[in-house]
């Protein structure tokens, strides 16, 4: 049966997924997280063929699509890179094995309005200190934004103001359960499409592209993100020319349509929903999406 096409002739995915149906493994609340993508990823992993060897994320952010990879055996490892210092300082604390202890630092802390700020203006600089300072930035901040100008939480959900988000427990056990699993994870602070360049010619990567950038003429990212900028054109271009399958999430406009038909990328809406039961489009873009119902 043929995919039912949209206004503008493409085929859409109309049922929308919830992200609370979906196993949470990050611990990262992510502006921008694909949570919501996985039962896709698990969709777009399947259609391969045979069993990839390796998933790269050249954007990891909170890590989901990686985690899900690893966690479910959909490959036998991933090479994560992340640009941003403070999010890369939580990866290589979980996966440099000090797990453990950014886990039992998050138990111990008494979360009050006075210890977070006394916490932020410390002068522990150590790379775990920077991890546990990023993770309880993360989950006391107005939307987990860790850019600058984000400010505390104040009444939060059902009044629990900065507690509104700070799970200890459940924040060990993801974190315990990143580590069972940390030797088959390659993280690399730096630049994802430098390390895409490196690797573009084996045949043993598929690719999950996720910028955490927004496009020309969209301002959200320099709102959300510490590194916002993108040359969107390279990205495309170098996309198109990897051995390897690649799956991009971008937004939905036609700017992004026009950079994927220029290298002859296919691009299809799908929709999302999120925790609060808004329903939302972005688009998937990859050389084949025929997998896509």
């Amino acid at each position: 049966m043929k995919a039912q096409l949209t206004l503008d002739g493409m085929p859409a995915s109309s049922k929308a997924v919830n992200v609370s149906s979906v196993p949470q493994r990050s611990p990262f609340r992510y502006p921008g997280g694909k949570t919501w993508l996985v039962p896709r990823i698990r969709q777009w992993i399947a259609s391969q063929g045979t069993r990839p060897k390796a998933l790269v994320e050249p954007f990891l952010g909170g890590g989901i699509v990686s985690l899900t990879a690893v966690c479910e055996n959909l490959v036998d490892s991933a090479h994560c890179v992340e640009m941003d210092p403070q999010v890369a300082a939580v990866w290589k604390t979980i996966l440099g094995g000090d797990a453990e202890w950014l886990a039992n630092r998050i138990l111990s802390f008494k979360l009050t309005p006075e210890s977070v700020v006394a916490e932020f203006e410390s002068d522990r600089r150590s790379m775990r200190n920077v991890a546990f300072q990023t993770i309880l930035r993360n989950r006391t901040f107005h939307g987990g934004i860790l850019a600058p100008g984000a400010g505390l939480i104040k009444h939060g959900e059902n009044g629990k103001g900065i507690a509104s988000r700070w799970y200890p427990e459940t924040l060990a056990r993801r974190i315990m359960a990143i580590d069972a699993v940390r030797d088959r994870i390659n993280f690399v602070e730096g630049d994802g499409l430098e390390f895409m360049n490196q690797v573009r010619k084996s045949p043993d990567f598929i690719y999950f592209i996720d910028p955490p950038y927004t496009v020309p003429g969209k301002g959200a990212g320099r709102r959300l993100y510490r590194h916002f900028e993108l040359d969107h054109d390279y990205l495309f271009k170098l996309s198109s020319e990897v051995a390897g399958d690649v799956l991009l999430t971008y937004d939905n406009c036609d700017g992004v349509k026009d950079l994927a038909k220029g290298v002859r990328l296919e691009f299809r809406p799908i929709s999302m929903q999120n925790t609060h039961l808004a329903k939302m489009k972005e688009l998937l873009i990859g050389r084949d999406l025929d997998w896509v119902v």
